[in-house]
């Protein structure tokens, strides 16, 4: 489904500020598969999404999302199949507009050349998706007047419309409070079991990782040095997580890391 092969990403090459963010990074993503990326700050995590979703150039190497070479695809054509949701709550709605127009909004993407008129049936339908975050009452107040609880759970009820092939969750329950930060992971867990959606989401929180998810992924200074699934997965704890980053790269956690067993 996506297959990245030897993916490197240097920032500022040949200067005194060179930096090899990501080195010969390999991975394959089924169909499906539901991965936790975990790691310390500078690992490679955001770095990774962002040549995924083409925000950045890859210096080397090549990415393919279901068959297609994405690699030099530019970041918009990309959206109309990668859907993203950040750790901000403000990046995945427009403020000034109602929450009924950002959803049909969302709900034509990748229609080119079609729009939508807000009809009798749309609404509805809107409504009825409005339910399951409790603002269907609330379908013609600006976006802005939204917590930002609701709001990151209107991106993720939003991102869900278009199905697309692959959603990128980077830190989407970091800025909230914990009461919402579990509101939204539960809602996540169940729109990606109803849509039967495939989904990578980077979260410094260690027992997140290990409780959700098929597949958990540890990087650590632009490599992938932990991929494990399934039963092997199940079996994991926190402090098991922390002993095997000890025995991969001999080394302790810094203090960036330690906001892994938050």
């Amino acid at each position: 489904m996506l297959e990245i092969s030897h993916v490197t990403k240097v920032f500022f090459p040949g200067t005194v500020n060179e930096k090899v963010a990501l080195e010969d990074i390999n991975l394959t993503v089924n169909d499906g598969d539901v991965i936790c990326v975990i790691g310390s700050n500078g690992s490679g995590k955001s770095t990774l999404f962002n040549m995924i979703a083409g925000t950045f150039p890859v210096t080397s190497g090549t990415i393919k999302l279901s068959g297609k070479d994405i690699t030099h695809a530019p970041e918009y054509k990309r959206a109309f199949n990668i859907g993203r949701i950040f750790q901000d709550p403000t990046k995945g709605t427009s403020a000034n507009m109602s929450i009924q127009d950002n959803m049909n909004l969302a709900s034509s993407k990748g229609m080119k050349g079609l729009k939508f008129g807000l009809t009798k049936e749309r609404k509805a339908s809107f409504r009825r998706m409005l339910e399951t975050i409790g603002l269907e009452d609330r379908m013609e107040d600006n976006v802005g007047l939204l917590s930002g609880g609701q709001r990151q759970a209107l991106t993720l009820l939003m991102t869900t419309l278009s199905k697309p092939s692959l959603m990128l969750l980077d830190e989407h329950t970091a800025a909230l409070d914990p009461r919402n930060a579990e509101i939204v992971m539960n809602l996540t867990k169940e729109y990606i079991e109803r849509d039967h959606l495939t989904a990578m989401m980077v979260t410094h929180n260690m027992q997140f990782a290990i409780d959700y998810g098929n597949r958990l992924i540890m990087m650590d200074e632009g490599h992938i040095i932990l991929d494990v699934s399934g039963a092997e997965k199940s079996k994991l704890t926190v402090q098991g997580l922390v002993a095997e980053f000890r025995h991969i790269r001999n080394k302790e956690f810094d203090s960036d890391e330690g906001l892994l067993t938050n």
